[in-house]
Protein backbone atom coordinates (compact mmCIF):
# COMPACT_ATOMS: atom_id res chain seq x y z
CA UNK A 1 0.00 0.00 0.00
CA UNK A 2 1.36 3.46 -0.88
CA UNK A 3 1.81 6.25 1.52
CA UNK A 4 1.20 9.77 1.75
CA UNK A 5 5.24 10.44 0.68
CA UNK A 6 4.34 8.38 -2.70
CA UNK A 7 0.77 10.36 -3.04
CA UNK A 8 3.06 13.50 -2.52
CA UNK A 9 5.28 12.93 -4.95
CA UNK A 10 2.68 11.34 -7.73
CA UNK A 11 0.79 14.87 -7.29
CA UNK A 12 4.24 16.50 -8.18
CA UNK A 13 5.11 14.59 -11.35
CA UNK A 14 1.54 14.58 -11.92
CA UNK A 15 1.66 18.75 -12.13
CA UNK A 16 5.40 19.03 -13.70
CA UNK A 17 4.00 16.57 -16.32
CA UNK A 18 1.22 19.09 -17.20
CA UNK A 19 3.13 21.84 -16.82
CA UNK A 20 3.18 23.95 -20.17
CA UNK A 21 5.85 23.02 -21.76
CA UNK A 22 6.93 20.17 -18.75
CA UNK A 23 9.56 20.49 -16.49
CA UNK A 24 11.63 17.42 -17.86
CA UNK A 25 13.80 17.55 -15.56
CA UNK A 26 11.68 17.39 -12.05
CA UNK A 27 9.88 14.55 -14.12
CA UNK A 28 13.23 12.48 -14.22
CA UNK A 29 13.97 13.21 -10.59
CA UNK A 30 10.35 12.18 -9.42
CA UNK A 31 10.48 9.18 -11.31
CA UNK A 32 13.05 7.86 -10.37
CA UNK A 33 12.18 8.16 -6.56
CA UNK A 34 8.20 6.84 -7.51
CA UNK A 35 9.82 3.49 -9.10
CA UNK A 36 11.54 2.90 -6.02
CA UNK A 37 8.90 3.49 -4.36
CA UNK A 38 6.76 1.20 -6.30
CA UNK A 39 8.80 -1.58 -5.84
CA UNK A 40 9.02 -0.75 -2.11
CA UNK A 41 4.86 -1.11 -2.21
CA UNK A 42 4.68 -4.07 -4.14
CA UNK A 43 4.09 -2.18 -7.17
CA UNK A 44 6.05 -2.57 -9.83
CA UNK A 45 5.16 -6.09 -10.43
CA UNK A 46 1.61 -6.14 -8.82
CA UNK A 47 0.59 -8.54 -6.47
CA UNK A 48 -2.95 -9.55 -6.43
CA UNK A 49 -3.58 -8.28 -2.73
CA UNK A 50 -2.79 -4.69 -4.32
CA UNK A 51 -5.60 -2.38 -4.12
CA UNK A 52 -7.57 -0.41 -7.05
CA UNK A 53 -6.70 3.00 -6.03
CA UNK A 54 -3.03 1.80 -5.59
CA UNK A 55 -2.63 0.27 -8.80
CA UNK A 56 -4.18 3.40 -10.72
CA UNK A 57 -1.53 5.24 -9.11
CA UNK A 58 1.21 2.88 -10.52
CA UNK A 59 -0.04 3.03 -13.70
CA UNK A 60 -0.11 6.37 -13.94
CA UNK A 61 3.57 6.34 -12.60
CA UNK A 62 4.38 4.45 -15.14
CA UNK A 63 2.68 5.80 -18.53
CA UNK A 64 3.97 9.41 -17.60
CA UNK A 65 7.60 7.41 -17.57
CA UNK A 66 6.99 6.70 -21.16
CA UNK A 67 5.97 9.68 -22.25
CA UNK A 68 8.83 11.34 -20.73
CA UNK A 69 11.00 9.02 -22.17
CA UNK A 70 10.02 9.78 -25.51
CA UNK A 71 10.17 13.71 -24.53
CA UNK A 72 13.28 13.14 -23.88
CA UNK A 73 13.89 11.03 -26.85
CA UNK A 74 14.91 7.93 -25.01
CA UNK A 75 13.60 5.00 -26.02
CA UNK A 76 15.10 1.98 -24.61
CA UNK A 77 13.91 4.06 -21.61
CA UNK A 78 10.63 3.65 -23.39
CA UNK A 79 10.99 0.05 -24.33
CA UNK A 80 11.29 -0.47 -20.45
CA UNK A 81 8.38 1.14 -19.40
CA UNK A 82 5.43 0.48 -21.95
CA UNK A 83 6.67 -3.61 -21.02
CA UNK A 84 5.81 -2.71 -17.22
CA UNK A 85 2.67 -1.42 -18.69
CA UNK A 86 1.55 -4.77 -20.25
CA UNK A 87 0.72 -6.12 -16.46
CA UNK A 88 -1.56 -3.45 -15.89
CA UNK A 89 -3.15 -3.55 -19.34
CA UNK A 90 -3.25 -6.35 -20.22
CA UNK A 91 -3.01 -8.54 -16.65
CA UNK A 92 -5.57 -6.37 -14.62
CA UNK A 93 -7.59 -5.10 -17.71
CA UNK A 94 -11.30 -6.48 -16.09
CA UNK A 95 -10.42 -5.05 -13.37
CA UNK A 96 -8.83 -1.27 -13.48
CA UNK A 97 -11.20 1.50 -15.27
CA UNK A 98 -9.90 2.39 -18.87
CA UNK A 99 -6.49 4.46 -19.20
CA UNK A 100 -7.09 7.71 -21.66
CA UNK A 101 -3.29 6.84 -21.92
CA UNK A 102 -3.40 3.12 -22.65
CA UNK A 103 -3.87 3.54 -26.65
CA UNK A 104 -1.97 6.71 -27.17
CA UNK A 105 1.03 4.63 -25.93
CA UNK A 106 0.16 1.57 -28.07
CA UNK A 107 -0.06 3.51 -31.09
CA UNK A 108 3.76 4.78 -30.18
CA UNK A 109 5.10 1.71 -29.90
CA UNK A 110 3.53 0.78 -33.12
CA UNK A 111 5.34 3.33 -35.01
CA UNK A 112 8.34 2.36 -32.83
CA UNK A 113 8.49 -0.85 -33.94
CA UNK A 114 8.11 0.82 -38.08
CA UNK A 115 11.21 3.19 -37.23
CA UNK A 116 13.52 0.08 -36.49
CA UNK A 117 12.05 -1.84 -39.44
CA UNK A 118 10.71 -4.23 -37.72
CA UNK A 119 7.80 -5.38 -39.49
CA UNK A 120 6.67 -8.49 -38.38
CA UNK A 121 6.25 -7.37 -34.98
CA UNK A 122 4.28 -4.88 -36.05
CA UNK A 123 1.69 -6.85 -37.56
CA UNK A 124 1.76 -9.49 -34.97
CA UNK A 125 1.72 -6.51 -32.09
CA UNK A 126 -1.73 -5.05 -33.93
CA UNK A 127 -3.19 -8.54 -34.17
CA UNK A 128 -3.16 -8.89 -30.70
CA UNK A 129 -4.64 -5.48 -29.84
CA UNK A 130 -7.89 -5.68 -27.81
CA UNK A 131 -9.93 -4.48 -30.69
CA UNK A 132 -11.61 -5.95 -33.24
CA UNK A 133 -9.88 -6.03 -36.52
CA UNK A 134 -12.95 -3.64 -38.22
CA UNK A 135 -12.34 -1.30 -35.25
CA UNK A 136 -9.02 -0.35 -35.94
CA UNK A 137 -9.19 2.37 -38.14
CA UNK A 138 -11.47 4.15 -35.85
CA UNK A 139 -9.01 4.85 -32.96
CA UNK A 140 -6.97 7.97 -34.18
CA UNK A 141 -3.80 6.08 -32.13
CA UNK A 142 -4.40 3.01 -34.15
CA UNK A 143 -5.15 4.07 -37.50
CA UNK A 144 -2.42 5.82 -37.89
CA UNK A 145 0.40 3.98 -37.64
CA UNK A 146 -1.31 1.65 -39.98
CA UNK A 147 -1.36 4.20 -42.28
CA UNK A 148 1.80 4.82 -41.98
CA UNK A 149 3.41 1.47 -42.26
CA UNK A 150 0.74 0.82 -45.95
CA UNK A 151 2.45 4.27 -47.36
CA UNK A 152 5.78 2.62 -46.71
CA UNK A 153 5.49 -0.36 -48.54
CA UNK A 154 3.84 1.50 -51.14
CA UNK A 155 6.44 4.08 -51.34
CA UNK A 156 4.06 7.03 -51.04
CA UNK A 157 6.65 9.20 -48.62
CA UNK A 158 4.80 12.63 -49.27
CA UNK A 159 2.15 10.87 -47.46
CA UNK A 160 4.75 9.40 -44.40
CA UNK A 161 5.77 13.49 -44.56
CA UNK A 162 2.23 15.11 -44.45
CA UNK A 163 1.35 12.47 -41.63
CA UNK A 164 3.56 14.80 -38.97
CA UNK A 165 1.01 17.47 -39.23
CA UNK A 166 -1.75 15.12 -38.68
CA UNK A 167 -0.37 13.40 -35.59
CA UNK A 168 -2.63 12.40 -33.07
CA UNK A 169 -0.30 13.57 -30.22
CA UNK A 170 2.85 15.36 -30.26
CA UNK A 171 5.18 12.67 -29.11
CA UNK A 172 3.97 10.75 -32.37
CA UNK A 173 5.97 13.35 -34.22
CA UNK A 174 9.51 12.21 -32.73
CA UNK A 175 9.36 8.71 -34.31
CA UNK A 176 7.62 10.32 -37.74
CA UNK A 177 11.12 12.31 -37.99
CA UNK A 178 13.00 9.35 -36.96
CA UNK A 179 11.19 7.68 -40.34
CA UNK A 180 11.58 10.50 -42.61
CA UNK A 181 15.42 10.77 -41.24
CA UNK A 182 15.69 6.95 -42.60
CA UNK A 183 13.57 7.88 -46.12
CA UNK A 184 15.97 10.64 -46.65
CA UNK A 185 19.19 8.60 -47.01
CA UNK A 186 17.05 6.69 -49.49
CA UNK A 187 16.07 8.82 -51.42
CA UNK A 188 19.80 10.44 -51.56
CA UNK A 189 21.13 7.24 -52.47
CA UNK A 190 18.76 7.43 -55.20
CA UNK A 191 20.20 10.52 -56.65
CA UNK A 192 23.54 9.95 -56.21
CA UNK A 193 22.73 6.93 -58.53
CA UNK A 194 21.19 8.51 -61.06
CA UNK A 195 22.08 12.01 -60.71
CA UNK A 196 25.82 13.92 -61.03
CA UNK A 197 24.16 17.29 -59.79
CA UNK A 198 20.54 19.04 -59.29
CA UNK A 199 19.22 22.31 -58.58
CA UNK A 200 19.27 23.32 -54.88
CA UNK A 201 15.33 23.74 -54.89
CA UNK A 202 14.88 20.08 -56.39
CA UNK A 203 16.76 18.74 -54.10
CA UNK A 204 14.86 20.28 -51.28
CA UNK A 205 11.61 19.22 -52.71
CA UNK A 206 12.85 15.40 -53.41
CA UNK A 207 14.25 15.19 -49.72
CA UNK A 208 11.01 17.12 -48.35
CA UNK A 209 13.32 19.60 -46.51
CA UNK A 210 11.95 22.97 -46.13
CA UNK A 211 14.29 25.51 -45.47
CA UNK A 212 17.91 25.37 -47.26
CA UNK A 213 20.01 25.28 -44.41
CA UNK A 214 18.32 21.66 -43.12
CA UNK A 215 19.39 20.71 -47.12
CA UNK A 216 22.74 22.01 -46.17
CA UNK A 217 23.48 20.32 -43.25
CA UNK A 218 22.01 17.16 -44.51
CA UNK A 219 24.60 17.86 -47.65
CA UNK A 220 27.86 18.25 -45.29
CA UNK A 221 26.67 14.37 -43.98
CA UNK A 222 26.46 12.89 -47.21
CA UNK A 223 29.85 14.79 -48.40
CA UNK A 224 27.98 16.73 -51.26
CA UNK A 225 29.29 19.61 -53.04
CA UNK A 226 27.31 22.62 -52.88
CA UNK A 227 27.32 25.89 -55.24
CA UNK A 228 25.71 28.61 -53.29
CA UNK A 229 26.23 31.08 -56.27
CA UNK A 230 25.14 28.27 -59.14
CA UNK A 231 22.64 27.10 -56.79
CA UNK A 232 23.08 23.28 -57.51
CA UNK A 233 24.40 20.35 -55.24
CA UNK A 234 27.27 17.94 -56.78
CA UNK A 235 26.52 14.41 -55.22
CA UNK A 236 29.46 12.62 -54.30
CA UNK A 237 30.19 9.25 -56.77
CA UNK A 238 31.22 6.48 -54.47
CA UNK A 239 34.34 5.19 -56.08
CA UNK A 240 33.91 1.38 -57.94
CA UNK A 241 36.67 -0.51 -56.91
CA UNK A 242 38.34 -2.10 -59.81
CA UNK A 243 38.76 -6.06 -60.13
CA UNK A 244 41.98 -6.94 -61.60
CA UNK A 245 41.57 -10.31 -63.58
CA UNK A 246 44.97 -12.56 -63.54
CA UNK A 247 44.84 -12.94 -67.42
CA UNK A 248 48.39 -15.06 -67.70
CA UNK A 249 47.10 -17.40 -65.02
CA UNK A 250 43.91 -17.87 -66.47
CA UNK A 251 45.23 -18.49 -69.70
CA UNK A 252 47.44 -20.91 -68.32
CA UNK A 253 45.20 -22.93 -66.27
CA UNK A 254 43.21 -23.20 -69.62
CA UNK A 255 46.35 -24.40 -71.72
CA UNK A 256 47.31 -27.12 -68.89
CA UNK A 257 43.34 -28.36 -69.01
CA UNK A 258 43.27 -27.89 -73.09
CA UNK A 259 46.77 -30.37 -72.51
CA UNK A 260 44.94 -32.74 -70.50
CA UNK A 261 42.03 -33.37 -72.78
CA UNK A 262 44.19 -33.72 -75.09
CA UNK A 263 46.08 -37.12 -73.11
CA UNK A 264 42.29 -38.11 -72.26
CA UNK A 265 41.37 -38.82 -76.02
Amino acid sequence: MVNGQFRAMHGELMQAFTALPSDLQKCGVLLAKLKIALIEAGLFIPQGNASLEDLVLAREVLEVGAFWSIRTQDIPSFDRYFSQLQTFYNDYSSVLPPSPREYPLRGLNLIRLLTQNRIADFHTTLESLPIAADSLSANPYIAHPINLERWLMEGSYSKVWNAREEAPAEEYKFFIDSLMGTIRNEIASCEEAAYESLPLKDAATLLFFTQQRELLSFAQQRGWQVDLMGGTVQFAKKTEEKIEIPKEKLISADLKYARELEQIV
